[in-house]
Formats: structure tokens, sequence, C-alpha cells
């Protein structure tokens, strides 16, 4: 089983000819409400390759949530929800994808200041474990009990100080803040449409990006790290599963929409 831990969110999705400037509006072309987040969307991905996943994260009771619940229910995600008892909004973002490039802004405020402790029974045991970094009490003690860790590295966070000492693969983007100091097994840095990289033992070499036309990048990183985490928990070589989440990730940014690029798998 892969287990994963970190974000859930609402996203509301706009797609825009261009993104207005400040004291500007601007009418979408289309506009869409779906579960997201980091974990969310690597958890959903790992599932649709045919994986067994959990997601643990924070939704709680408020009606909102209830979207997050029904797209993990649609997509075989067992959910464990350390936030069950609790009231408030579950974290909403904002998401603008630019029609025509693919593109996107997101505005959000993730889990802000909200915390969470473990589950009472505890956190499930998992072959595999992927943290994003948010819900750092979450984070921390699955990093801790991980067989295997995964670590998304995707936006420096101070809990990283804490996890990163456990990870066995760290993937991350070129615009990771300690990117120099990074010494886990296996590190993977993406660069966009330019090769992906990865360093094992001092040694780093290319991974070709095959070339896609691009027409929705929001969420491409998280199926990046879903497929990842699919394909080591499959059992496969490391370059082989760098290359297999590169094809995800690229099926994913040619097809708009938070899920319909899951029919392309």
């Amino acid at each position: 089983m892969i287990l994963c831990v970190g974000l859930a969110t609402v996203d509301l999705v706009y797609r825009v000819d261009r993104v207005p400037g400040v004291d500007e509006k601007a009418q979408a072309r289309s506009a869409e409400v779906a579960a997201g987040g980091p974990a969310l969307n690597a958890a959903i991905t790992a599932a649709a390759l045919g994986a067994p996943v959990t997601l643990v994260t924070a939704i709680g009771t408020h009606p909102l949530g209830a979207l997050i619940r029904q797209d993990l229910e649609t997509h075989d995600v067992r959910l464990v929800d350390a936030a069950q008892d609790s009231e408030g909004l579950p974290p909403v973002s904002t998401v603008i994808v630019v029609n025509g490039t693919g593109e996107r802004t997101i505005v959000s405020r993730n889990a802000g200041d909200r915390s969470f402790r473990v589950p009472g029974e505890g956190l499930p045991d998992a072959e595999l474990t992927l943290v994003d970094g948010h819900h750092p009490v979450l984070a921390v003690a699955a990093a801790r009990a991980a067989r295997t860790l995964v670590v998304d590295a995707g936006t420096w966070r101070p809990v990283f100080a804490d996890i990163l000492p456990h990870a066995d693969v760290v993937a991350c983007s070129a615009a990771f803040r300690s990117l120099d100091g990074l010494t886990a097994p296996d590190v993977i840095v993406t660069h966009g449409p330019a090769p992906v990289t990865w360093t094992r033992d001092g040694h780093t070499e290319e991974i070709e990006v095959p070339p896609v036309e691009a027409l929705d990048t929001a969420g491409a990183g998280d199926a990046f790290h879903g497929a990842l985490a699919y394909a080591l928990h499959a059992g496969k070589p490391m370059r082989d599963a760098i290359t297999e989440a590169i094809r995800v990730a690229g099926v994913r940014v040619q097809h708009p929409g938070p899920r319909s690029w899951l029919d392309e798998l």
C-alpha cells in the first residue's frame, strides 16, 4: 500500500485567455470546482495507475469537505481524516489557467495555521510513504514511521528540516530553496519541459522529457510524484520510475481540467 500524507483542498479553477491585471476584471472561458492539493492529486494518480492508496489529510465536517471526500471515493483512495471533528473551512485554492499555454496561477492559504494531531489509531502501515510537507505534525510522524519515504519538496517549508533526514527519495523543482544541501540517496529535480536530473552517489544524469502540447499544467508536479510513488512501489528501478513519472505528467498537461486526463493513462 502507498500512504500519501499532506494537503487536500477545494479548488476553484478558472480558464482565461489571459491573467487579469491589478483592479481589472476578466471573463473566464470556464469554471470548475474540484478537489486538489499535492498529496491528494498524487494519491489519485497512484490509485488510477493501479496501486492501493490511503490519504492522510485534514478535511473536517464543513459542507465543502464533501466534495473532497466524493472525489477520493470515486477514485478508490481510502481516507484518514485527522480533522474529522473540525467544523472549519477546508483549504480552498483559486487556480487560474491560461487558455492556449496551460500556465497556471494559484492563490491559496493551504492549511494556514491549522494543526492536527495524528489520529488515535495511528498511521496506516505502508510499503511506501509520500509526504508533501503540509500538516507538519502528520508529515513528521509519517516520515519517522516510513519504510520507504518519498518527499514531494515542491516549495521549501521549515518542516522539511525534520523530514528530509528520513528521506529515501526527494523529488523537487529547480526552485527548491535548499537544493544544494539535499543529501538523500536519490534526488530528482524537475525543470518543467527541460530534462529531469537524477542524482545518486554523487553522480547526476539527465532524463529527457518528450515534448508535448501543454494545455493545463495545474497539478503536473503532483501527477509526477504520484506516478513516481506508484512505479517505485511496483518495484521498478529508479530510472524507469522517473521515466514513468515523466510520461504520466506529460499526459496530465495535455488535457484541460482536473481529472479527465486520468482516462488516458
